[in-house]
């Protein structure tokens, strides 16, 4: 049996020890118990030199070394001599489909002269002098064809095939089949190796793996870690034996391999390593790809991808699989059964003494009877070694690069086996000090002043001096005025903790937001911060949320009007009283007037619509407040109604209507402590009611209110900060109250940019943000300036929805994956407004407006049949009789009831959506797709339907492609990106006309666009792109020029790195 470590790396690679050369690489394999090996690097000139120069033939294919060459062999009793064979792994970084593919691939060659031949090749192709694992800008595909025609015995193995950034199956720039990568190349590819956080029953999940040979290797940059992973074999030594091994699944001679533990790979799942949060899949799709704790980006771990595409559930297992073996290297199993560091000396002299007398690191490992290990190593690290054979351990998963932990012994463990015998000949024990010194100095340290800077603990630990004056004021009422990227959520969610650190209940605190993402936000780091069950007691929502839960607490069955009912029910109420208006005229002069502010209304058209809504049993967005309002106000609710309101907070303070501080103000009056923050520089729906003054009239109507104020920026550089200041000082707020300081370091120059229109504009920004995310190895992609993205790291603002058109086209066009925020028109189109209203009527019987609008704009009844089909209620039994009885659309209506009344409430809404699109040949309607990808983001249809009612703006998100990925581009208007931040951000459209918005026979606010570009400027973290057109928005002049860099959108630079280079 030979174990074979095919993918490891030489000296001349970046970032590997100096003693990987091959004296040192052989002396390991020896240690190891290794067999064959990979030379690695195979492309780099003076590595092949050194090769030459040390190595000498030995089977067909292989070389050992020379024996002058050879180190002395002080460990590893009885061990063989290594083999050598040409290996190297070469990163392909190319565009493919329309998307920046980033490829490893590892290529096995029969001789040192093959090597020089393709070696040849590729130098006339890129730069393969400068890293020993160079990067070429060739598709995987020209490779594998290029391999073959120079060497057709050439063995070619996509590397790590599921590595996150740079592989085959990579969730950021791989494919999701192996035809897509290679096409008509594909059956010349036997053989995947699976990487170290994947393993064969992983990779079995997937059905079209079935054929090839899963080969596992160290892929080692240093000789001590030779062996992580390895391939078992049991062939003649030779090349042809070892290529005829690994052509596909039951290769002669190949028996298995030796693998990591897959959670002790730094990729295996998904998470957020700045904020210690790890995450399964589920966990991450339900959080929508950000960290629920700050709100970033998850990185994608190995298991998510393989539960993208695999087709077989968990715990599958191919008749024919080889068998696999998992193991921790030797080393770490002596670590973690004496308590020690696997880097201590104590560690080092038992791993020697270990392969002095009982063999290589793999007999050991496997093989070596238990009782003569422990005879020599004692009970513990024999223990150890059996509970490794047999995967007893617990595993602690690896996430977003951090290593995951394997335990084998706990500590009480060690102590009762570490006790029976000493560990090895010879050893003295290690003295243990009396308890009484370990109490002294725990009470001398106790006694010990804190250091400075330390003194505070719990939920105000990380502030700064102003956010804990915020968290921790003792006043009834708080005022925080927090700039952008000051750290509001952040003081907010400080404010809870503290209020919970001093006792009080968490069924006394309620927390408004005015999002629901937000609110999921809040909910999430609070749990994080305060632990599950206090921070589900506290109440967290929106304005209408937790009105919503206020009056069905009380008893009352609330039906909220969606959009198109609304919409019906103003028409109604129009043609009642003869009013030419059209529907969505007469619903914003509604909502105005119910939110306290001015608006002529014809004659009887506001008694008309109330009372038709009421008389379909509704409640439309505004009355929920109203409501609720009416009923603290007049003292109409029950005892105990304000006891959640004890302690109040209101995030995004700026943006509320007279009739949400009403609610404040009544929901606080007996109350505790209010507790408001937000920035009236922030303030964005004046044309919503929402007034920039409400900080100062709060402070004119309660003269007690404590002001706090956060000015210390830590999300922008100093650029952007620089210009954003300025971009606003025109407005109210004087530079004494206006301060905003950037606490990183300097970064670029904003851009601004001049497009010829509209499409050079979007095509600019598709282009620009494929050169973003693409042209840099694993290393370059960290240490490059300006850095690789990832497409979840950008953003595109814009002021309104239409601007989104062509921006859509060019990503698609361009294959980047992208979502898009906000309501959109497709809402409102008949057919999707059709959709909706039959799964509302679906999952609620007695919503006959519902009803009506399915069966006049999806199952295209006329105003006469619907009026029949209904007269006798609305109830599913009693229609589908009815259906029975007719012809024509109702039979359909009749015969979509039936299948779908019971799949209403229990399957996925987009494939509910999917499928009733199909039986009503609405497949390709454009409204019924944006309808369908807006579904994606749920599993429920009850709370899909909720959202599109209640959501705001940037509550509602659908995906660009037909599956929702994670990373992706974010597409939104500046409203909806309030309250977010990305590392690069475009604002489009930056026009006269468009910014401020120039509406017909409608005054632009300019001090609310002038807040509204502001919000747009303020999202960006490190990189802020300006697009501007012929005729530039008048806001722009404001801009510092020392700080911007200017050019024009068509000038197409160059990605870092160099050029892409082809090969034809």
């Amino acid at each position: 049996m030979q174990i074979a470590d095919l993918h490891i790396h030489s000296k001349y690679s970046r970032a590997t020890s100096r003693d990987c050369d091959a004296p040192h690489l052989e002396f390991w394999a020896r240690r190891k118990g290794i067999t064959l090996l990979g030379t690695g690097d195979f492309t780099h000139l003076a590595w092949r030199a050194e090769l030459s120069e040390r190595l000498e033939p030995a089977e067909e294919g292989f070389y050992t070394l020379r024996e002058e060459c050879r180190m002395p062999a002080d460990g590893a009793a009885g061990a063989g001599r290594p083999r050598f064979l040409l290996s190297g792994e070469i990163s392909s970084i190319y565009k493919k489909n329309g998307r920046v593919r980033k490829v490893h691939n590892v290529i096995l060659l029969p001789s040192l002269q093959a090597a020089d031949r393709l070696a040849a090749r590729l130098e006339a192709i890129g730069n393969i002098h400068s890293d020993g694992r160079p990067i070429l800008g060739l598709d995987s595909r020209d490779l594998l064809e290029i391999t073959l025609e120079t060497c057709p015995d050439a063995v070619f193995i996509p590397a790590h095939i599921w590595t996150p950034h740079f592989s085959l199956f990579g969730a950021f720039s791989g494919f999701d089949t192996i035809e897509e990568c290679f096409e008509d190349m594909t059956p010349y590819i036997h053989a995947l190796e699976t990487g170290l956080s994947s393993d064969p029953p992983m990779n079995w999940r997937l059905s079209a793996l079935d054929k090839y040979a899963l080969v596992s290797h160290s892929d080692a940059h240093s000789p001590q870690k030779l062996g992580r992973e390895a391939d078992l074999l049991d062939i003649p030594l030779s090349f042809g034996a070892l290529a005829a091994a690994l052509r596909g699944r039951g290769g002669e001679g190949f028996k298995g391999t030796v693998e990591f533990f897959p959670e002790e790979g730094k990729y295996h799942l998904d998470g957020h390593r700045k904020c210690g949060l790890c995450l399964q899949p589920v966990e991450t799709v339900a959080a929508g790809g950000r960290c629920p704790v700050c709100g970033g980006k998850l990185t994608i771990g190995v298991l998510h991808r393989v539960e993208e595409l695999a087709d077989r559930p968990e715990g599958f297992r191919p008749p024919d699989a080889p068998p696999y073996e998992s193991l921790v290297p030797l080393p770490e199993i002596i670590a973690a059964c004496s308590g020690v560091s696997a880097a201590s000396q104590k560690v080092a002299r038992r791993y020697e003494a270990m392969l002095r007398e009982l063999g290589n690191e793999f007999y050991i490992l496997r093989e070596l009877p238990i009782s003569q290990i422990e005879a020599f190593a004692g009970p513990a690290i024999a223990e150890g070694i059996r509970r490794v054979r047999e995967g007893q351990v617990e595993l602690a998963a690896g996430y977003d690069g951090e290593y995951g932990k394997v335990k084998i012994l706990d500590e009480g463990e060690i102590q009762a086996l570490s006790g029976q015998m000493r560990l090895f000949p010879g050893e003295k024990p290690v003295k243990k000090k009396a308890r009484a010194s370990l109490a002294g100095m725990k009470k001398q340290t106790a006694a010990e002043p804190a250091p400075a800077g330390e003194e505070k603990a719990g939920p105000l630990a990380e502030l700064n001096p102003e956010q804990e004056a915020a968290a921790a004021s003792k006043e009834a009422v708080t005022a925080v005025v927090a700039g952008p990227g000051t750290g509001k959520t952040k003081t907010l969610i400080a404010r809870i903790a503290w209020l919970l650190e001093q006792g009080v209940k968490p069924g006394q605190i309620t927390a408004v937001t005015f999002t629901n993402k937000a609110a999921e936000e809040m909910a999430g780091r609070l749990e994080a911060c305060a632990g599950r069950r206090r921070a589900r007691a506290v109440s967290v929502g929106t304005f209408h949320a937790i009105c919503l839960h206020i009056l069905e607490a009380a008893g009352l069955s609330v039906r909220l009007a969606d959009e198109a009912a609304s919409r019906r029910i103003a028409a109604e109420a129009a043609a009642e009283t003869g009013c030419k208006w059209t529907p969505a005229r007469i619903l914003r002069a509604v909502s105005a007037v119910k939110n306290g502010l001015e608006a002529e209304l014809p004659a009887g058209l506001y008694k008309a619509y109330n009372q038709r809504l009421q008389a379909a049993g509704y409640m439309d967005f505004d009355d929920l407040l109203l409501e609720v309002l009416k009923r603290f106000e007049k003292g109409e609710m029950p005892a105990g109604a304000c006891r959640p309101f004890t302690h109040l907070l209101v995030d995004e303070f700026q943006d509320i209507n007279p009739v949400q501080y009403r609610l404040v103000r009544a929901w606080s009056r007996e109350g505790k402590s209010l507790f408001v923050i937000g920035d009236p520089d922030q303030s964005i729906y004046g044309f919503r009611g929402a007034d920039s003054r409400c900080f100062a009239r709060l402070q004119e109507e309660l003269p007690q209110t404590k002001v706090v104020r956060l000015v210390r920026n830590y999300r922008s550089t100093p650029e952007i900060i620089g210009c954003a200041l300025p971009a606003i000082s025109r407005n109210p707020g004087g530079a004494g109250e206006r301060v905003l300081e950037a606490q990183g370091s300097a970064g670029g120059k904003v851009r601004l940019l001049t497009a010829a229109d509209g499409f050079a504009e979007a095509l600019f920004v598709a282009k620009e943000i494929g050169r973003m995310v693409g042209g840099m190895d694993m290393l370059e992609a960290a240490a490059a300036r300006p850095q690789v993205r990832s497409f979840g790291d950008i953003a595109v603002l814009y002021r309104t929805h239409k601007q989104a058109e062509l921006l859509e086209q060019c990503l698609s066009a361009e294959d980047i994956p992208y979502i898009v925020r906000g309501r959109d028109d497709y809402l409102l189109d008949p057919a999707a407004a059709g959709l909706t209203a039959y799964f509302r009527w679906l999952l609620d019987e007695k919503d006959g407006y519902s009803l009506h609008t399915a069966l006049t704009c999806l199952f295209g009844l006329s105003e006469e049949e619907t009026e029949a089909i209904c007269t006798d209620g609305t109830d599913r039994d009693t229609l589908l009789r009815k259906a029975e009885e007719t012809d024509g659309a109702a039979v359909r209506f009749g015969r979509c009831t039936g299948i779908y009344k019971e799949r209403a409430a229990k399957e996925k809404p987009g494939r509910l959506l999917e499928n009733l699109a199909a039986d009503l040949e609405l497949a390709g309607n454009p409204a019924v797709e944006k309808l369908e990808r807006a579904a994606l983001f749920y599993t429920h249809m009850d709370a899909f339907l909720q959202n599109l009612t209640l959501g705001a703006e940037g509550d509602i998100s659908r995906s660009g492609g037909k599956t929702y990925t994670a990373d992706a581009v974010t597409l939104m208007t500046f409203h909806g990106a309030k309250g977010l931040e990305y590392p690069a951000v475009f604002l489009c459209g930056l026009r006269k006309g468009v910014l401020p918005l120039e509406r017909p026979g409608q005054a632009a606010d300019i001090e609310e666009e002038r807040r509204l570009f502001y919000v747009g400027l303020t999202r960006a973290k490190e990189e802020l792109i300006l697009l501007a057109g012929k005729e530039p928005s008048p806001f722009l002049y404001d801009l510092p020029e020392a700080l911007l860099e200017r050019g024009r959108a068509s000038e197409q630079k160059q990605p870092y790195g160099g050029k892409q280079l082809r090969l034809f």
